[in-house]
């Protein structure tokens, strides 16, 4: 079966609730930094630690997501008869938003110097309206003054953002520059890279499955074991190393989970005919096996998301996979209206991700505070979970004003 006669037309809701419950427990482990006391399991393990903390799982969760969406993406515009350059083009202006967003969000995690003429809040603050005007989406405009009113509203958050970038200065008086890019960034460049394997090579699992295999191998030879150096100890310099760095595969975990979201995508739309109970086996089949290897390989490697070790692959694409199928379970057996309460998450991930750089900035312009203790231990905790609520709550009335950003 060709892309050409599958149907990329039908939502998968169960991606759209995957990425919801993905994005709710980014804004919650995000806030975690507002209290203290809180279980360790909770946050991200140090470097060098050998455990996988709540706060690990997400993101690579979050790319696992990004990847499932990709081949319906680019089926889609197929299906409506853009032609493949125009698709390039796509990609790439969804990239290069993505990196645009993330190194200043970076920037503004150095400081903001008094030279910029604002506070760091306030920066973030114009920053986030400058992202909002550029790529809001609009209401279908009536007639040609809405068009050009629409026109002038991205223009104007062009120029902010321009002016933004010239004035800033970090509290150590560097100017603006790209950094480490940010995690808006990482996923830039890792969408770039899948969306292009996916777009050269659509539907052929004999193409995808292997390249997903390849990125595996580089996590597996590139990465420090427990008893010294990775297994594919090049010298500095080295043509592989600079080759990967260039396209910023670097050891390609990050890869790897973004193609996996794409094959169990894929594999959906694919073998649609197949009944739900054989399709929740056969990813019940597949997280044990992921496990197994993590498991395994957790012999040779720590469990570690700063060094992107094989175990935090194989562990953490199960768990995305295993969650996938329980959610698509419970879509098939009529429960997808639990998750109503989180679904703009997963429909408008982008606004949601943004809006806590608009309610952090405004509680330190304000110099609001809690009281102590709603940010320690088990009530710091359930501050968190509201939080993360009304992030979501927001969000979902923002759309209601046709406020919500696509890229």
């Amino acid at each position: 079966m060709s892309a050409s006669t599958m149907d990329f037309t039908r939502r998968d809701a169960a991606i759209d609730i995957l990425r919801a419950l993905t994005m709710l427990l980014m804004i919650f482990v995000n806030d975690l930094w507002t209290i203290s006391g809180y279980p360790g399991w909770l946050g991200h393990a140090g470097r060098g630690q050998d455990m996988l903390g709540l706060a690990d799982m997400v993101f690579p969760c979050f790319l696992f997501a990004v990847g499932t969406s990709i081949p319906f993406a680019i089926e889609r515009r197929f299906s409506k008869g853009l032609s493949g350059v125009s698709t390039v083009g796509h990609i790439l202006s969804r990239t290069f938003a993505l990196l645009l967003m993330g190194a200043f969000i970076v920037n503004t995690e150095h400081g903001v110097s008094p030279k910029t003429g604002m506070s760091l809040g306030v920066f973030r603050i114009v920053m986030t309206i400058a992202f909002l005007l550029i790529w809001n989406v609009y209401p279908k405009a009536g007639n040609r003054n809405m068009k050009r009113l629409y026109r002038i509203l991205k223009i104007v958050g062009i120029l902010l953002l321009v002016w933004l970038a010239i004035v800033f200065r970090d509290a150590g008086g560097g100017v603006f520059q790209a950094r480490w890019w940010g995690i808006l960034g990482l996923i830039g460049w890792t969408y770039l890279v899948c969306a292009f394997i996916y777009l050269f090579t659509r539907d052929r699992f004999r193409y995808l499955i292997p390249i997903w295999i390849i990125f595996v191998l580089i996590c597996i030879l590139k990465s420090g074991t427990i008893e010294g150096p990775p297994l594919l100890n090049l010298p500095r310099g080295n043509f592989l190393d600079e080759w990967l760095s260039m396209l910023h595969i670097d050891n390609g975990a990050l890869p790897a989970f973004t193609m996996g979201g794409m094959l169990l995508s894929l594999a959906g739309v694919k073998y649609a005919g197949i009944s739900n109970r054989t399709k929740i086996i056969v990813v019940a089949g597949v997280a044990c096996i992921l496990l197994i290897a993590g498991v395994l390989s957790h012999n040779v490697w720590i469990i570690s998301k700063l060094s992107a070790t094989p175990p935090w692959v194989f562990f953490c694409t199960a768990i995305a996979a295993g969650t996938y199928g329980v959610i698509y379970w419970l879509v098939e057996a009529g429960k997808a209206s639990w998750f109503t309460i989180i679904s703009p998450a997963g429909t408008a991930t982008l606004t949601c991700y943004l809006l806590p750089y608009i309610m952090y900035s405004l509680v330190a312009i304000t110099g609001v505070k809690l009281p102590e203790w709603l940010t320690i231990g088990v009530a710091g905790v359930l501050n968190c979970i509201a939080y993360s609520f009304i992030i979501i709550g927001i969000t979902r009335l923002l759309g209601k004003i046709h406020i919500k950003l696509k890229i």
